[in-house]
């Protein structure tokens, strides 16, 4: 039996939500990873198996590898087709704001979206939500959005409202977030809930096949290219390196989520403990994405060097600096929390 998380009071909330509305959409943040997408869609089929109207808003496109999943064919896209998304939640009754803790994180639809007359409702796991949402379910401690959903819908309607495509895309959005299981995934709950979502009948092999094993010979040379040639070992920090200039991904002809992942693969290196990921996605803005392992907190990082932030072990930030300002920032920050990585 699951340990409780999300509080009857906020279950109730949703359901008079659910039972008073008619129209609603699911909204996530900007670049949807696998756990924006697949607790999305998992809301999106839960709520349209009530009979309600539901719709799935996107600020910008997901990766390439989560096309599979049951739903993504119906999703909205705000930067693409801005109007219709608008439109969509304008009219909804209710938005549901899934995997982000500030409106800032939907980028332009943010506007949107505080403009609107429905219900805001939160439902995320990052660590200090900003407040201004009607109902609000945020817990860090799950190990991904994904979880929360799965709890949720069981909470309001039973395990037997988990459908089939309902549990592929939790899974897919749990493993995902938690590097198919090697970090953020030591509560028993986690398992129990893969259980449970087993028993629904999904491939879980298939699934981590679909996601994982699914890349271009394009983003197989520009991986090989980044660990040979820009990988980067600080050894007296326990820190590494990758940065990846906006000409060399169109070198590879990069698409969306072809880096995906690519930051955790330093941490194989023995005695790494903090690993950086420096992304020009144009010239002038530098994506950055950090993991650690143990105890280290990247989050703490992330917020003080990279105006950013998130969970201990996995956290991300953005500079608008040219690739050699954010590595001399990458340089001072080890330096900084040196003691710590060599603790």
């Amino acid at each position: 039996m699951l340990e409780k998380m999300i509080n009857s009071d906020a279950v109730e909330a949703v359901r008079c939500v659910l039972d008073n509305g008619k129209r609603f959409v699911v909204l996530a943040h900007k670049n949807p990873d696998g756990d924006a997408v697949g607790s999305s869609l998992a809301l999106y089929h839960y709520i349209s198996g009530l009979g309600k109207e539901a719709a799935v808003v996107l600020p910008n496109a997901f990766p390439e590898f989560l096309a599979w999943l049951p739903g993504a064919g119906n999703v909205l896209f705000y930067d693409s087709n801005s109007c219709q998304a608008s439109a969509a939640v304008k009219d909804a009754d209710a938005v549901f704001c899934l995997d982000f803790n500030s409106l800032s994180r939907v980028g332009d639809l943010s506007a949107v979206v505080a403009e609107a007359a429905a219900t805001r409702v939160l439902v995320d796991h990052h660590l200090s939500p900003e407040h201004g949402f009607d109902i609000e379910i945020s817990h860090p401690q799950a190990c991904s959005t994904s979880e929360l959903i799965y709890r949720l819908i069981e909470s309001l309607s039973g395990d037997i409202a988990v459908t089939y495509d309902i549990a592929r895309c939790i899974y897919t959005g749990m493993m995902t977030d938690t590097g198919a299981f090697a970090y953020a995934s030591s509560r028993k709950d986690v398992f129990l809930i893969v259980a449970a979502l087993m028993e629904k009948g999904i491939d879980k092999d298939k699934i981590y096949r679909n996601v994982f094993y699914n890349s271009s010979l394009l983003r197989m040379k520009l991986w090989g290219y980044a660990m040979y040639k820009k990988l980067k070992l600080y050894k007296k920090h326990n820190a590494a390196l990758i940065t990846l200039s906006h000409d060399e991904l169109m070198h590879f002809y990069a698409m969306k989520g072809d880096t995906e992942g690519l930051v955790n693969q330093p941490l194989q290196i023995k005695g790494v403990r903090f690993s950086c990921f420096l992304r020009e996605e144009q010239p002038g803005k530098i994506n950055v994405s950090l993991r650690s392992v143990d105890d280290f907190p990247c989050n703490a990082v992330a917020a003080e060097f990279f105006n950013g932030g998130g969970h201990l072990n996995a956290s991300g930030g953005e500079l608008h600096c040219s690739m050699e300002m954010a590595v001399e920032q990458f340089v001072v920050a080890i330096e900084k929390f040196k003691s710590e990585l060599t603790a």
